[in-house]
């Protein structure tokens, strides 16, 4: 296995997307993460539709590169395996609601002891405080309060609208891939482990700021946001299908002009400068889009590249994985599964020179590591039958 984290084991008890996404993210950059799971039928996800031979696509996009333990930690037994595994371990990581873990015994000072420099990682929902810390949380319920919503409608005074992703899902899952790694380097340093927090509320309202929360930034001169947005997006229809375009310098400014043949424009005194530009937005975006109905999709490409106009064309799903751009740069890999079949994912986006990340190994089967794990962790064939035997601990080839 290659990779910059190669040599770190990390024990992974999520579930869903936000933590197995964090994981995985680590495993395909060479940690080795074991996933664990609830014998009776493990991650949620497994159970999602679009499925090839009991394989759902939504667990094998988040857990591939990983290994299965499926133990039950309601049983003395199974928690008894995970504390094992976890003193070997170089991080933890749960998304339980706060409280459960403690309750289970899987809290942060019970694994310290075991570990002191355990890089102990939790991922919730709202955060680990106040009125909201302890409710249940789905992707649009984050996207609702963090006010992306908001941001997505156009302003305060339209209707609100979901992203149609689960953005809040994913990118909590790598701001904890990111801030697991700072900490292990950290431990590099100290020796110390220490308690990593990450909530998709705050996710996601740090992921806003830096483009999307300029009106709230100045205190004591905050702006309506309906006079800080546009109500139109930057997706022009064209005489036949759809394009985005997009201009901010000067520079872009006059090769806009020139490409859409609009000379006028040029002494609009509503686009004299970029600030002006970016107050009559509106206005500017209108003439844009008129401009861009007269010609088909390729045409206009072709005629704004020539002058060098930021744009792209808008691509389908099943368009974006043939692109040459994409395939130029491999963003998209396919690989076998030993049970799903052919696959096609996205390729790790960090590409480093010296230690490459990759796909490692297929998604798992439920509890497919489970006796090897156990012997590797000392258990020896008796044990590993009885545990087997009491349903503690299934999958794999149990012991005979």
């Amino acid at each position: 296995m290659s990779g910059p984290l190669r040599g770190y084991r990390v024990v992974d008890v999520t579930a869903m997307i936000s933590g197995p996404l964090a994981t995985m993210t680590l495993a395909d950059q060479g940690a080795e993460v074991i996933k664990v799971e609830n014998p009776a039928g493990g991650d949620f996800t497994r159970s999602a539709a679009n499925r090839r031979n009991g394989f759902a696509a939504s667990f094998l996009n988040n857990n591939r590169s990983k290994r299965s333990l499926a133990v039950d930690l309601k049983a003395p037994e199974g928690l008894a395996v995970l504390r094992r595994l976890v003193t070997g371990a170089d991080a933890f990581v749960q998304n339980f609601r706060p409280g459960v873990a403690e309750r289970m015994g899987l809290g942060e000072p019970a694994l310290r002891e075991l570990n002191p420099g355990l890089v102990y990682a939790s991922i919730s929902g709202f955060g680990f405080h106040g009125p909201y810390a302890a409710r249940p949380v789905y992707d649009p319920l984050v996207q609702a309060l963090s006010g992306l919503a908001s941001v997505q409608g156009g302003s305060d005074a339209a209707r609100p609208q979901l992203v149609r992703t689960i953005l809040p899902d994913k990118l909590t899952g790598m701001t904890a891939a990111q801030a697991i790694t700072a900490a292990l380097l950290e431990r590099e340093r100290s020796g110390e482990g220490q308690h990593v927090r990450v909530s998709m509320l705050g996710a996601v309202l740090a992921f806003l700021w830096g483009s999307d929360m300029g009106s709230q930034t100045f205190v004591g001169d905050e702006r309506p946001q309906a006079e800080a947005a546009s109500f139109i997006d930057l997706i022009y229809a064209t005489a036949d299908g759809y394009i985005s375009v997009a201009v901010q310098t000067d520079r872009e400014w006059e090769a806009l002009i020139r490409a859409l043949d609009r000379p006028a424009w040029r002494d609009d005194p509503r686009f004299r400068t970029p600030a002006l530009r970016q107050e009559n937005i509106d206005a500017r975006l209108e003439l844009t889009q008129e401009a861009l109905y007269e010609r088909s999709a390729a045409d206009w490409l072709e005629r704004l590249e020539a002058e060098g106009v930021p744009c792209a064309p808008v691509l389908s799903r099943s368009e974006v994985v043939h692109h040459p751009q994409v395939r130029a740069n491999a963003l998209v890999l396919e690989h076998e599964h030993p049970h799903a079949g052919s696959l096609r994912q996205a390729a790790p986006p960090a590409a480093f020179s010296r230690t490459p990340a990759g796909i490692h190994r297929a998604a798992p089967a439920l509890g497919a590591d489970s006796e090897a794990l156990l012997a590797e962790l000392g258990y020896d064939a008796g044990e590993r039958r009885r545990l087997y035997d009491a349903g503690v601990v299934t999958g794999g080839t149990a012991p005979s």
